[in-house]
């Protein structure tokens, strides 16, 4: 049974799909069940796409509920590494770029 938990976010980066790099500007994140991974449970599953593009011109990953919690804890510490780093480094590199 679907879950209809969902949320999209704009996001600015890119991927690796099928037919190579291409510019992601949104991500949907749902709880649902997997369509590849080999789980009997539902699972955290991360596209990242744009809807601009072909279809195929998306990654899509299949968490179980423990793999993204351990996922969502490293983000969150390497986020806040890298806004420390920014503060740090940040202002004197653009700076001295000026």
């Amino acid at each position: 049974m679907c879950t209809s938990i969902v949320e999209v976010v704009e996001a600015e980066g890119a991927g690796c799909g099928k037919n190579g790099w291409f510019p992601v500007t949104r991500a949907v994140v749902t709880y649902d069940h997997p369509q590849v991974a080999p789980f009997e449970r539902d699972t955290i599953n991360l596209d990242f796409m744009n809807p601009d593009r072909s279809v195929s011109d998306r990654a899509g990953i299949e968490l179980t509920l423990e793999a993204a919690k351990a996922l969502h804890a490293a983000l969150s510490q390497v986020i806040a590494e890298a806004e420390a780093e920014e503060r740090e480094h940040g202002v004197a590199e653009r700076l001295k770029a000026a």
